[in-house]
């Protein structure tokens, strides 16, 4: 379900899900040589296990843009974001700025905030008492088309 949709981001909520997972083979896959074939293993893996630590407090939300380009996140990318975690110096956030949702880097530096795009074509913005300015969420993971 969307939750809320805007310029830069379309944000959902975690559905429930009763599936078991998708299957998961531990051998791993060698990208380089290939590896003589051992005894595989399967069992099932939930995304959801892997990528969620706090369930009530995690969203998803596709990146539409080029601006983090330079830190992997791609056009139509889709993110995790968790709100619970602080947001703290170089992480990648998610952020309500001036009615909008953005992604960027958040740069601290004593009681001065910058919000870094990875994507030099785009301009560095600095956050002043004039902004409306809310740190949404920090992102933890990126789940990618190929």
């Amino acid at each position: 379900m969307i939750l809320q949709q805007a310029n830069s981001l379309s944000i959902f909520t975690p559905e429930e899900s009763n599936s078991l997972g998708a299957l998961f083979f531990e051998t791993g896959i060698s990208a380089g040589f290939p590896a003589p074939s051992e005894e595989v293993k399967e069992e099932r893996l939930s995304l959801d296990r892997e990528l969620v630590r706090n369930k009530d407090a995690t969203f998803y939300a596709r990146v539409s843009g080029q601006s983090m380009i330079g830190a992997g996140l791609d056009d139509n990318d889709l993110l995790v974001i968790d709100r619970s975690l602080q947001p703290e110096n170089n992480k990648i956030a998610v952020c309500f700025l001036d009615g909008e949702f953005t992604v960027k880097r958040l740069k601290v530096d004593k009681d001065e905030v910058w919000l870094k795009p990875e994507n030099p074509n785009y301009p560095i913005i600095k956050i002043t008492s004039e902004n409306n300015f809310i740190i949404w969420g920090i992102v933890t993971n990126v789940i990618k088309k190929v």
